[in-house]
């Protein structure tokens, strides 16, 4: 299989033949393998004991009498949606799954993966350069040009509060630079199942950057086993202090989840800009199921959070009916 997914790669119309220093090509080689360094896999598998039949699974409220997905007990604003259970595969709620679309900063959890597989020092201090400004977007940031952090910390920066400098920061000072890295995304995202997708920046400012809901899915199954991924995606807020700056930044969670504590939420990543919507992925535990949640192309702040409280809500009352009945 890995043979196969290799002499594929070498196709591919995005690979280029620049890609020649070595430590690049090492890290290509850890990303075709799916070779992580230090990361914890964990994974989940069914309990003794615990009945895996649709009806146990997601509860009686959520299912109609021909045993089929009740879809209408849960009405969510997202236009485009995917709640999978984690343990067992089986599919809970979906709507427009197939459809490609824009996926601004969730390309975050991509970039992450990148970097991590990639093995580079994660104490070595990288520094926000002209080329991290977004001249796309117009957005700001907090990082100034010339901020030098530790590439853990701009990892943390770019997972917990989506910085899209350093995001960039990060791209940039991979083996083989900016057009090296891009590949990677796409060399993963192949090696994932991701037949869907497509990567052209590290930030998600982009919307070339596409995928579907399904194959969102394969992407937060791959990133929750990275345990730094899963830490600083669930940091609700980091004081980092900055070289140039007189007090030290607060940076804190763009998922209002987090912060707020009361969902218990194993990994997550926001993510907007207009042509993609508000979107929301999240790896969670909702009455007594571990959930893989993808909630795309919402209109309005707080319609992600609105669609994830209703999903939660829904499953957790057809679990309670479940256990009652």
């Amino acid at each position: 299989m890995k043979r196969n997914i290799i002499m594929l790669l070498a196709t591919l119309s995005f690979v280029t033949p620049s890609l020649n220093a070595t430590a690049a090509d090492k890290s290509m080689q850890n990303v075709a393998t799916g070779k992580i360094a230090s990361q914890k896999r964990i994974s989940h598998t069914l309990a003794p004991g615990r009945v895996s039949s649709r009806q146990d699974v997601i509860g009686q409220d959520a299912i109609d009498s021909t045993g089929a997905f009740n879809t209408d007990a849960l009405q969510l604003g997202s236009s485009k949606a995917l709640i999978i259970n984690q343990e067992t595969g089986e599919t809970l709620y979906a709507k427009n799954t197939d459809t490609p679309t824009p996926i601004a900063s969730v390309t975050k959890l991509m970039t992450a993966m990148v970097v991590l597989d990639a093995m580079l020092p994660m104490d070595e201090y990288i520094t926000v350069s002209e080329a991290d400004i977004d001249r796309l977007k117009g957005t700001t940031s907090r990082l100034r040009v010339g901020t030098s952090l530790p590439r853990a910390e701009m990892l943390r920066l770019a997972l917990m509060a989506s910085e899209n400098r350093a995001a960039s920061a990060l791209a940039r000072h991979y083996p083989g630079g900016m057009s090296a890295f891009i590949q990677a995304m796409n060399y993963k995202a192949y090696g994932l199942g991701m037949l869907h997708s497509h990567f052209v920046d590290p930030t998600g400012l982009n919307s070339n950057n596409i995928s579907t809901a399904e194959d969102l899915v394969k992407l937060v199954r791959a990133a929750y086993e990275y345990q730094e991924i899963r830490q600083e995606t669930t940091t609700a807020s980091q004081v980092v202090s900055i070289n140039g700056s007189r007090n030290p930044m607060n940076f804190i969670n763009t998922n209002a989840l987090v912060r707020k504590g009361d969902w218990v939420i194993g990994l997550s990543k926001t993510g907007y800009i207009s042509e993609a919507g508000r979107c929301l992925v999240m790896q969670a535990e909702v009455g007594g199921q571990q959930l893989i949640i993808v909630l795309l192309d919402s209109v309005g702040k707080m319609t992600r959070i609105g669609d994830a409280n209703r999903i939660r809500k829904w499953i957790e009352n057809s679990y309670m009916t479940a256990r009652m009945g």
